[in-house]
């Protein structure tokens, strides 16, 4: 059965769902909730729970990676962000906090034209890196090329190359482009690579030997990317389609498995069940860790596509506070909203399905169940 619909007589056009569009279905066989593993192996880096904290600065400082990563999970710093452009950012996250909604963007944008000083993204991974917890650093694929070195000889252990849009086969006439394949096999760091939205786009990043890739385009909490540009990729149709560019990938390289990481919309904890049950092997957190009392945006939540001096594709948005970090992964919670205890609902999740391991929940039976408010 064709999964195309006709827009019009010239124009046909795929069917995609969201995270929300889908609902896992229950087993026959149940378990204990406190009989499943929820660990999380990468390369040679093993995390108690298949979640990652999105590199944006509102969700993660040096101090809120380490807390994290003494969590369980894998806290990735902004290598391009506000922590390696000033000394002490603190008064400029308050200020951040502070602005008017006009003001918002304009500010943003001058506060991140600041140049990078490599010497603060030597100290700031040293500094988590002193912590005892997995090193994770992140730079755009603009700035990759430059700095680079910086970030591995500062001792980083995940080096993730995150953008709106990465493609192994960038062209450009302005600038020679970074060569993924050549970069990532001369690396002797594992590299996680993304946002991708298609099989043929993941399957190009997987032979780079990229160790995971990062599926996700424009549907954060604070993209504006559909808005501005048009663009957007449904959650649940993504997932699946670079799962399977992972199995594919697998049979072509005769069996090297390849991570994928569900990169936006997982706002609640039953989009991360979801995630995983399209095909995840685990979740990068944004949204959903900036409520934390933690949080360096102060209740508020920003991107780096917002600060971008041509064309902001994000804004800053106001999430609030939940609760603390640890209550957000681990809970109690006092919400059934699915904002706290995101670990004890993929617990639970599991219990209900009868699996005892996160790679198995990608097994599960689902069906397509268009989402109501009423359900929430």
């Amino acid at each position: 059965m064709s999964d195309e619909v006709e827009i019009g007589r010239g124009k046909r056009g795929r069917r995609a769902y969201s995270l929300d569009d889908i609902a896992l279905l229950p087993a026959r066989r149940t378990r204990d909730p406190e009989d499943v593993n929820v660990g999380w192996q990468i390369d040679a880096y093993h995390a108690q729970i298949p979640i990652m904290a999105a590199p944006m600065d509102s969700v993660m400082s040096p101090e809120t990676a380490i807390h994290f990563g003494k969590l369980g999970g894998i806290g990735v710093l902004d290598l391009d962000g506000l922590w390696t452009r000033y000394e002490d950012p603190e008064p400029i996250l308050a200020e951040i906090a502070h602005l008017g909604e006009e003001e918002s963007i304009a500010r943003l944008q001058q506060l991140y034209s600041a140049p990078i000083q490599p010497s603060l993204i030597t100290a700031r991974l040293q500094q988590i890196r002193e912590a005892g917890v997995i090193v994770a650093g992140k730079l755009s694929p603009q700035r990759t090329q430059q700095y680079w070195r910086t970030v591995v000889d500062a001792g980083v252990d995940l080096f993730v190359i995150r953008g709106s849009v990465v493609s192994a086969e960038h062209v450009s006439s302005r600038a020679e482009p970074l060569n993924l394949k050549r970069f990532i096999y001369e690396l002797d760091v594992p590299v996680i690579v993304g946002g991708v939205c298609t099989d043929t786009a993941a399957l190009h990043l997987m032979r780079t030997g990229a160790a995971g890739v990062l599926v996700g385009f424009g549907g954060g909490a604070a993209h504006s990317t559909r808005r501005s540009l048009g663009v957007h990729a449904p959650m649940a149709t993504a997932i699946a389609d670079v799962a399977a560019a992972r199995r594919d990938y697998m049979d072509e390289s005769g069996g090297r498995y390849v991570h994928v990481i569900a990169d936006g919309g997982i706002g609640r904890s039953g989009d991360l069940t979801r995630a995983i049950a399209c095909g995840a092997d685990a979740v990068m957190l944004g949204a959903a860790l900036a409520r934390a009392k933690e949080a360096p945006g102060l209740g508020w939540h920003w991107g780096s596509e917002a600060t971008r001096p041509d064309l902001p594709r994000g804004r800053r948005v106001h999430v609030g506070t939940s609760g603390s970090l640890e209550e957000i992964l681990y809970g109690p919670s006092t919400r059934a909203d699915g904002s706290l205890n995101f670990v004890g609902a993929l617990k639970r999740t599991m219990a209900s399905t009868g699996f005892s391991e996160v790679k198995d929940l990608q097994k599960v039976q689902v069906v397509v169940s268009p989402y109501s408010p009423s359900e929430n």
